[in-house]
């Protein structure tokens, strides 16, 4: 016997002897009969038709819930980008408003206009952060001056420059504040 590439040369087995002392043949493997795998029963492929239904029917509701919030989000977003843009006009009624006007009539339109506006941000679910006398919170005030006085709290927010709004919990734009101590 020689080595093929560098394979153990294989052993010959001789035949085994019983104790009579006659040979056996070497075992002869007898093809067994190849079974078929059993068909499904009626049951079984029923359950399995449930089974994918009801895997179906879960993917689609979260595909549905997950659209929902999606455009639930999406609106309020748009809400949020629409109020933003009308935020420089309230401004400006309200600088109006205060620095008023000699002409009463023109002064009473200016606040119906200042009230009408209020009004579609009340409906829109707009509200404006209470500032002045509040104690100052990074999350919903902006800082841009510091005044030290004895006669306010530490960090009470004590003048509001401009003011700011939320949309549910979100804040569209913080409140510009001056902060005591």
């Amino acid at each position: 016997m020689s080595k093929k590439n560098g394979a153990a040369p294989e052993e010959e087995k001789e035949p085994q002897t019983t104790q009579t002392g006659t040979q056996e043949p070497e075992s002869v493997e007898t093809p067994e009969k190849e079974t078929k795998p059993a068909e499904p029963t009626a049951e079984e492929l029923l359950a399995a038709e449930k089974d994918k239904y009801m895997r179906l029917y879960a993917e689609y509701e979260n595909y549905r819930k997950r659209s929902s919030k999606e455009r639930e989000a999406l609106y309020a977003q748009v809400k949020s980008d629409t109020v933003t843009g009308f935020l420089p006009v309230y401004d400006n009624l309200e600088r109006a408003i205060k620095t008023g006007c000699a002409d009463e009539a023109f002064m009473k339109g200016i606040e119906m206009t200042m009230t009408q506006l209020q009004n579609v941000f009340e409906k829109l679910g707009i509200r404006a952060i209470e500032a002045v006398g509040k104690p100052f919170d990074a999350k919903l005030h902006n800082a841009v001056m510091h005044v030290d006085d004895e006669k306010y709290g530490k960090n009470e927010v004590v003048e509001e420059f401009q003011k700011g709004f939320m949309l549910g919990d979100k804040v569209i734009r913080f409140s510009m504040v001056k902060v005591a101590n």
